[in-house]
């Protein structure tokens, strides 16, 4: 039993570890300063149009993505939901500390960028080999791959593009680090895996039941 606790912790402690790498990651994708994300343009516009943090506005459209998700019937883990509510918390909490400065040139921009992918693609490898279940955005693109038929990653796309599109119509920031960090993530997450050598199609992602029913017999 005693065992059972500690390799359960040391989850957990891997998961939350994950989810505030990821945080800062996207923070060093924002004080980059050559334009965010796909989806941080969706977030900062509506950051900006409704007033709120950029942590909120993560946590708002993370909501969504969750319920949408359920509501096709896709599994949602306990990673789904601390991903959905930590992920904002600790991006307004690193930007509230300013430890991380913004940066004004271009070559400073981009190994800024650069570095941020990196730490991403560090906290996946801390996020999913916990095995609590995908991330809402990660969840929405599955369900939508499987409802159509069609390839993940074309879904991806199609996701991503229309945050992507959205987010600057709302006044979000786009500009050549988006172009970066599209098509960025993917090398940095594979460099990262294959130095860690660690293989994600060997994960299995934990239901949010199944979690449940584990700490009910940990604790007894």
């Amino acid at each position: 039993m005693a065992s059972g606790r500690l390799h359960e912790g040391v989850r957990m402690l891997r998961l939350l570890w994950g989810t505030f790498l990821y945080a800062v990651g996207i923070v060093l994708t924002i004080q980059a300063g050559l334009g965010l994300s796909p989806w941080d343009v969706f977030h900062q516009g509506l950051s900006n149009r409704l007033g709120i943090s950029f942590g909120t506005a993560s946590i708002l459209v993370s909501f969504v993505l969750v319920a949408a998700s359920a509501l096709l019937r896709e599994h949602v883990g306990v990673g789904t939901l601390l991903n959905m509510v930590l992920v904002g918390v600790f991006i307004d909490l690193v930007m509230m500390t300013r430890r991380i400065p913004e940066m004004h040139t271009f070559p400073a921009g981009l190994a800024m960028m650069a570095a941020g992918l990196f730490v991403i693609a560090f906290a996946s490898f801390f996020y999913i080999g916990a095995g609590y279940g995908a991330g809402p955005r990660d969840s929405l693109m599955v369900v939508l791959a499987r409802r159509t038929g069609r390839a993940v990653g074309l879904c991806r796309a199609v996701v991503e593009g229309t945050a992507l599109l959205l987010g600057w119509l709302l006044g979000g920031h786009a500009g050549v680090g988006t172009v970066i960090a599209a098509f960025g993530a993917g090398v940095a997450i594979q460099t990262v895996f294959a130095l860690l050598r660690f293989d994600v199609r060997k994960v299995r992602q934990e239901l949010l039941s199944e979690s449940w029913e584990r700490l009910r017999r940990l604790v007894r």
